[in-house]
């Protein structure tokens, strides 16, 4: 925003109308942690892995995912950009993000057991769902809250690394790495090696 010479690792802004991120500064980002300001979000650093999280097979085929992996954060805009609360469904794919209808029944249900849904800030902060091994019957689901950016990186390395129908090996090695940080940035982390996930779907 200020123009001054960023570090790879820096703060971002969310416009939430637009859903476009900004990189800021650490003096520009303080600008906007008032909950007041409209323009601009400032994203938070807070990565939470959640090893109590409930979901059931069927409330998570209830959310009719048309693949393993997805987030979801509530916005504060409608599709006409009007003031709103909803939740967002979206899941990462070789072409990009892609929004899914949202059964919010399930939803509603998943939100009652799992209280620490409602602590999630909205439009900045998101559930991150990687049941791709789970699908597999290699490892358990994981599950996480995560800064929105987080979620936006996934959907990048996936985009820019995805080769031919099935991903091929560096893809799945790189989500698996991915996730591996995520948990050991978490304060309930563990195995920051990452988990098998990577091997065994390598071919999928």
């Amino acid at each position: 925003m200020c123009s001054k010479q960023l570090a790879s690792s820096h703060q971002h802004l969310l416009d939430p109308v637009s859903r476009k991120m900004i990189c800021a500064c650490d003096a520009c980002a303080i600008l906007f942690s008032n909950p007041g300001q409209t323009k601009y979000k400032r994203i938070p650093r807070r990565i939470r892995f959640l090893p109590d999280f409930r979901m059931t097979d069927s409330q998570w085929d209830g959310l009719m995912m048309p693949i393993n992996m997805a987030f979801f954060f509530k916005s504060t805009t409608s599709s006409d950009n009007t003031p709103g609360d909803r939740v967002i469904a979206l899941y990462p794919s070789p072409a990009g993000a892609t929004e899914s209808l949202l059964s919010f029944d399930t939803w509603d249900e998943i939100e009652i057991e799992n209280p620490v849904l409602a602590d999630m800030e909205a439009d900045v902060e998101a559930l991150l769902v990687n049941r791709i091994g789970h699908s597999r019957g290699f490892t358990n689901p994981e599950y996480y809250i995560v800064p929105i950016d987080e979620c936006f990186k996934l959907v990048g390395l996936i985009r820019s690394r995805w080769n031919g129908l099935s991903g091929g090996t560096e893809v799945w090695r790189e989500i698996g790495q991915f996730f591996g940080e995520l948990k050991a940035k978490s304060p309930h982390g563990s195995n920051p090696h990452g988990s098998n996930m990577v091997a065994e779907t390598s071919h999928a």
